[in-house]
């Protein structure tokens, strides 16, 4: 994969998921540590730094009112009554150690699981002229999983990078990284993915 027609988007890289006090944290806390997500997601996105690679922070910021007026049970209703991803909220906010810097892009619209809806992602990787697709964040079977659907099928060479990723339970995580993954080629650790990047 060339670099400069990669691009990783990190999703939901937030307060709320990753830090005590975080209103989502200890659904994930125990599994993020297991598995690293926080470390292999700064080598990650350290990594693709080095190379160029396209960085894209995917935050999930709550619009309320949208999302009432809509008919949703389950996951996104939960967020609403909770009050999770507030905006201009800290629980909201990129976690320091994956702090956008200048000339990354932070999408704007994510109010719903799949990265690529009611944003202008695809638009995004279009005009950058990207032909390959990583995923990093949370959950692994929620948002990231979608935005990697989403991005194969609009015809993107898509990896979602598991060894980044945050699960609920460890279950879940390696269901994801043995029986989903897969069916976008691959399964890849941080190194892997980097290695694949020229």
């Amino acid at each position: 994969m060339k670099a400069n027609e990669t691009a990783i988007i990190f999703i939901e890289f937030q307060n709320d998921f990753c830090k005590e006090g975080g209103k989502l944290n200890g659904l994930v806390r125990d599994e993020i540590a297991r598995n690293q997500t926080i470390e292999n997601a700064v080598r990650l996105l350290n990594g693709a730094r080095e190379k160029g690679v396209k960085i894209i922070h995917c935050p999930f910021v709550l619009d309320r009112k949208w999302t009432l007026d809509k008919n949703f049970e389950g996951i996104l209703k939960g967020v609403v009554d909770g009050d999770v991803f507030a905006p201009e909220s800290w629980g909201g906010a990129i976690i320091d150690e994956m702090a956008p810097k200048a000339g990354e892009t932070v999408l704007v619209g994510k109010r719903a699981l799949n990265g690529f809806v009611h944003t202008n992602l695809a638009e995004i990787l279009a005009e950058a002229g990207i032909k390959n697709v990583g995923v990093a964040g949370f959950l692994t079977n929620v948002c990231a999983q979608a935005t990697a659907w989403g991005a194969y099928d609009l015809g993107y060479r898509t990896r979602l990078i598991p060894s980044a990723c945050g699960a609920a339970t460890q279950a879940i995580q390696e269901y994801v990284e043995n029986e989903v993954c897969p069916l976008f080629g691959g399964a890849p650790t941080v190194d892997e993915f980097l290695a694949e990047i020229d």
